[in-house]
């Protein structure tokens, strides 16, 4: 994520009334495993949702990022925006299991992790696409995908494996992999500040928001080409898949809310008021398994905010570390 400017004066003042302003963190009713990637304070936090406490903290390379689990849901890998591997403990209690150098400037910002057991990360820092396989053995083998100029800074795969997405934030496209082939097969210019990405459960419909134009595109995931723009709060800079995929939510920076889009008609149908203003920087959004939970990154106040998608109605804030802002949840 590149804040701008004016929100990072703001980031030390709102992490200071964080714990007067946190809700009582009891379950709700809720339960799994929340994992948290805390950028400012170079750690992984591993939360209990039942009671909203942190189980486990385990240090990380610097500014780690977003976040991906194992198909067998053993292993929590941390994507390392500054540095050069990904990082992969195990779920349980955040031990350490094994680290993976990708190269100079590798600069990964998101990994998805596939149920046939390999990674795709995106190499920002070298233009490129990562395919890791064994990622959580003794000997993880590492293919790279293209080179040169930006790289993918947030990505999806399909459910088969076989295509990956990815977004290009300073030239506003979206670039298509084909990872049977290991080749860049497609790179389309849609909008400004092109930064969101989403997929639907069956492949048919990849969404990308732009930061600057408040606006989501429908794109076909062949060919890139945009099928309709749907306007969103300010500064979607995250877009989250309801397990249904029968609605689509934008993380609003500019507006601190959520928009609601609803995948049949393509409009917005409600907008879900969260933290209330760009000053908690609130980004990161993801589901539970089930949808009826959202938890949404407040990384100026280092809290997850905790939301009942069938009300919209804000049900806690969860401390975590400093600046935390990469999520995954497990049952």
């Amino acid at each position: 994520m590149r804040l701008p400017v004016a929100i990072t004066a703001a980031i030390a003042l709102a992490a200071c009334s964080a714990a007067s302003e946190a809700e009582e963190t009891t379950s709700n009713g809720s339960d799994g495993t929340l994992f948290v990637a805390n950028k400012r304070g170079a750690s992984l936090s591993r939360i209990d949702l039942a009671s909203g406490e942190e189980t486990h903290r385990a240090e990380t390379c610097e500014n780690p990022h977003e976040l991906t689990v194992s198909p067998d849901e053993t292993m929590v890998m941390v994507a390392c925006y500054s540095g050069t591997s990904v990082q992969v403990y195990a779920t349980a209690d955040l031990a350490p299991v094994s680290e993976i150098e990708l190269g100079e400037n590798a600069r990964v910002h998101a990994a998805i992790w596939l149920d046939d057991g390999r990674v795709v990360a995106g190499g920002e820092g070298r233009g490129s696409l990562f395919v890791v396989e064994g990622a959580g053995s003794d000997e993880p083998s590492v293919t790279e995908i293209g080179g040169g100029g930006p790289g993918a800074h947030l990505v999806v795969v399909d459910d088969a494996g076989q295509y990956a997405w990815g977004t290009i934030i300073p030239e506003g496209a979206v670039v298509r992999y084909d990872l049977a082939s290991g080749e860049e097969t497609g790179r389309v210019e849609v909008g400004a500040a092109i930064e969101a990405i989403a997929l639907s459960p069956d492949g048919v419909d990849l969404w990308v928001s732009s930061n600057e134009d408040n606006i989501a595109y429908l794109l076909d995931p062949e060919t890139l080409e945009t099928r309709t723009q749907v306007p969103t709060g300010a500064v979607p800079i995250r877009l989250a898949m309801h397990p249904s995929g029968d609605w689509l939510v934008s993380s609003n920076f500019g507006g601190g809310d959520l928009s609601v889009i609803d995948t049949e008609t393509n409009e917005v149908v409600r907008t879900i008021p969260v933290s209330g203003g760009e000053e908690s920087v609130q980004v990161t959004l993801v589901f539970s398994e089930d949808g009826e939970r959202l938890y949404a990154a407040e990384t100026a106040t280092d809290t997850i905010a905790e939301v009942d998608f069938a009300t919209g109605e804000v049900l806690r804030r969860i401390a975590t570390g400093l600046g935390g802002d990469g999520l995954a949840v497990i049952n």
